[in-house]
């Protein structure tokens, strides 16, 4: 399918980059800005697998790097091309099935919670923090250009299960990181 006999091409050189169909944009453009979201939320999620504990977590969230390289070919292909790799509804249903399992196990929250903890949790928190910019970068190109609405469904459903992830990474190792509202305030 995908076959890299040599990493560079020269053809960004002038700022533009090629996309599925074989136009090319602006490297400053909203598509290709959604498009480096995506792919900086996958590897900060690659650091937050490193940091995790092999087992079924890390194995569901191998699945969802796949998925944002999906994505990224999805936000890649403007328009309608015959045969393009789109983002599905089931692959948002699974992402919501993989929230209800992980969310069983958590006792509701009490507070809002700080992005700490170990630092799985913590990794599982920044990445949450990524996806949701690539949600935005995805959400401005959509108020110019078409894009897939599942693409949109799926980064949102990314970062809620992210949230779950990070907050049942912290169960396993001792609990969440309760915002104390006005701690530090004196008077």
């Amino acid at each position: 399918m995908v076959k890299l006999n040599k990493i560079y091409t020269r053809t960004g050189d002038d700022g533009s980059a090629g996309l599925v169909d074989g136009s090319r944009v602006s490297k400053a453009s909203a598509r290709m800005a959604a498009i480096g979201e995506v792919d900086e939320a996958n590897s900060a999620l690659g650091v937050a697998i490193a940091a995790l504990e092999p087992g079924p977590l890390a194995a569901d969230l191998r699945l969802v790097q796949n998925e944002l390289f999906d994505l990224g070919a999805d936000l890649a292909t403007p328009g309608e091309v015959e045969g393009a790799l789109r983002i599905v509804a089931d692959q948002v249903e699974r992402l919501e099935k993989r929230i209800d399992v992980l969310n069983a196990e958590l006792n509701p929250l009490t507070s809002f919670i700080l992005p700490g903890g170990s630092m799985a949790a913590a990794q599982l928190h920044l990445a949450r923090g990524i996806v949701r910019r690539a949600e935005r970068a995805a959400v401005a190109l959509a108020a110019i250009d078409t894009v897939n609405a599942q693409a949109l469904a799926y980064l949102n459903r990314l970062s809620d299960h992210l949230f779950v992830a990070a907050r049942w990474t912290a169960a396993q190792e001792g609990g969440d990181v309760l915002w104390q509202p006005g701690a530090t305030r004196t008077s």
